[in-house]
């Protein structure tokens, strides 16, 4: 596999649909921006779909001839999930990616409308849903791929509190917010699991290291003063932290199950590698019980 790679290592993304969730800003943005570069047809599925608009004038602004639009989706919103699946099912025959990259992170106690604690509801069951409501236009597409990012916050604190899945005894951002990753993880490798029988789709993950995002406005003010002193040494720019999930998302050698990440010290920064989950990630009984949870709190199944 190429050590350095790039964007520019990306192939022709011609007559391929993307749906990107959290296009409109950030790793969404240039991973939306990188694939429409290389004529995909790509989705920006954005709960504002106002700063979508803005987000896809950008693009066309970039990459003259891009083909790109904007759909509704509240990740927040089981509601919202199955209305925006209902009209990218409508609206696209075939999807080749879909890239989970929406998220929230290190926020306030709060829920989501189906009354979930907000980063495992928005992270993890929200792209759940919207994967098992989508799947079936994957499944027929050699090559597809569902790529979901985690993060290094997956091994900071990290369980599947199944006592306690909605923080409602007490809640603690940090940890609750490396659930909701760890979740996405174990996601992948039980999707992977499922779809192991099958020679067209495939389930991946990825991480972008420590990139500067608005995801950054919620992280605890000790850590925020702290990252942003070493920040140029520690940071890197969306562009690059983007590139984890591009390659994931299509480079010719990656397989299902894989997970990329920086190449750098501690995973935080630098091009993308094949990078390794923690050992708890890799727990079947634990990925088989948040499955059953998962369909059993969404109300979604998967044709797989």
């Amino acid at each position: 596999m190429t050590q350095n790679w790039t964007s520019d290592d990306i192939p022709e993304q011609h007559h391929r649909v993307a749906v990107v969730t959290g296009a409109n800003t950030g790793l969404g943005f240039e991973t939306a921006r990188a694939l429409a570069a290389r004529g995909a047809t790509v989705v920006l599925a954005v709960r504002n779909v106002e700063k979508g608009k803005a987000a896809a004038a950008r693009i066309a602004d970039a990459v003259p001839g891009a083909d790109v639009t904007v759909q509704g989706l509240d990740l927040a919103s089981l509601e919202s999930v199955r209305q925006a699946a209902a009209e990218l099912r409508d609206a696209h025959p075939r999807i080749d990616l879909l890239i989970n990259n929406a998220g929230v992170m290190y926020t306030p106690k709060q829920t989501t409308r189906d009354g979930f604690e907000s980063q495992f509801g928005t992270n993890h069951l929200g792209h759940f849903a919207l994967t098992g409501l989508l799947l079936e236009r994957l499944l027929p597409v050699a090559g597809s791929r569902v790529v979901t990012v985690s993060s290094v916050g997956h091994r900071i604190r990290a369980g599947i509190h199944f006592d306690d899945l909605q923080w409602e005894r007490s809640y603690s951002r940090v940890p609750a917010y490396g659930q909701s990753k760890l979740a996405n993880l174990m996601f992948t490798y039980e999707l992977q699991r499922r779809l192991s029988d099958r020679d067209t789709t495939v389930a991946v993950a990825a991480h972008p290291g420590m990139a500067d995002t608005e995801l950054m406005r919620y992280t605890p003010r000790p850590l925020r003063v702290a990252v942003s002193a070493v920040g140029p040494l520690v940071l890197q720019s969306t562009e690059m932290g983007a590139l984890p999930v591009l390659r994931a998302a299509t480079d010719p050698g990656v397989r299902g199950g894989q997970y990329y990440g920086p190449s750098g010290i501690g995973e935080t920064r630098g091009h993308p590698k094949l990078v390794e989950s923690s050992r708890l990630s890799h727990d079947m009984a634990v990925q088989h019980r948040l499955w059953a949870v998962s369909e059993d709190l969404t109300g979604v199944t998967f044709p797989v």
